[in-house]
């Protein structure tokens, strides 16, 4: 499974997202559920659990560390080449930004409610 589908797999399979879909929530082994999915309300529960503090709002690596991810920059590298990212990997910082970016706004393209702050670039 791409990471991208992992990072999905962990929004949409919670047990959150599935109380919030009609029906019972997404079929078994899809990670896109039949209504709109609150990714933003499933993330801050999630965090509020933690017990290390992550921003998740902003840092891509804070988002997968999260949901139980790799979060190295070598998984950040795979998941910018799946997500067709053209810029220079080695410059973290900059693929960083885009890739929380790209995230969310394939999030919500594929059944998740996030807020338009994080759909901005």
């Amino acid at each position: 499974m791409s990471i991208l589908g992992k990072i999905m797999d962990a929004i949409f399979g919670s047990s959150e997202a599935k109380a919030d879909t009609a029906g019972g929530g997404a079929s078994a082994g899809s990670a896109v559920p039949m209504q709109k999915v609150d990714v933003e309300a499933i993330l801050t529960k999630m965090a509020s659990e933690n017990k290390e503090r992550l921003d998740w709002r902003k840092s891509i690596v804070d988002l997968m560390k999260l949901l139980k991810l790799d979060s190295s920059l070598g998984a950040r590298k795979e998941l910018a080449k799946d997500l067709g990212y053209t810029g220079d990997t080695n410059d973290s910082a900059t693929m960083n930004i885009w890739l929380h970016k790209q995230v969310m706004q394939k999030l919500a393209a594929n059944g998740g409610k996030v807020p338009a702050d994080l759909l901005k670039g």
